[in-house]
């Protein structure tokens, strides 16, 4: 659960978060479209059943679409499905690659702040400034 909500604290951040609720608008009113349109689908809660068999692509088959208008929306769906978690998933990696490149800066500062007030510090300070170059310089 905690997942969900940082993954929407981001969305709604970056305003990622339009795409996927525009994109939930679309599911259902593909969903609705299908329901109304489809002999063989009595209930919407079998067309949105159908409908996320699309978007997950799992296809169990259980519910099928006959109608031209139906096949059409179903292929409109899977690809927009396509897009939106490459989409999704571009701006979440994106975010925490910018996170990781500010901590980085803000290491390198407070590293470039102890060097220039290299005179002034302890003993210790400069010890653990020389190990941490050490540690650097083995790992690059």
């Amino acid at each position: 659960m905690r997942k969900l909500r940082v993954l929407a604290r981001i969305l709604k951040r970056t305003g990622a978060h339009r795409i996927a609720l525009g994109f939930l608008l679309f599911l259902f009113i593909c969903g609705v479209v299908i329901w109304i349109r489809e002999p063989g689908i009595t209930r919407l809660t079998d067309a949105l059943w159908y409908c996320y068999t699309v978007v997950t692509t799992i296809g169990f088959g259980d519910v099928t679409v006959t109608t031209r208008l139906s096949r059409i929306l179903s292929v409109l769906l899977s690809v927009y499905a396509v897009l939106v978690i490459a989409i999704v998933t571009g701006v979440v990696v994106n975010y925490y690659n910018q996170i990781v490149a500010l901590k980085q800066k803000q290491t390198l500062s407070a590293f470039v702040d102890k060097l220039e007030r290299l005179p002034e510090l302890s003993t210790e300070e400069l010890e653990d400034l020389s190990d941490r170059v050490r540690k650097y310089m083995k790992n690059h």
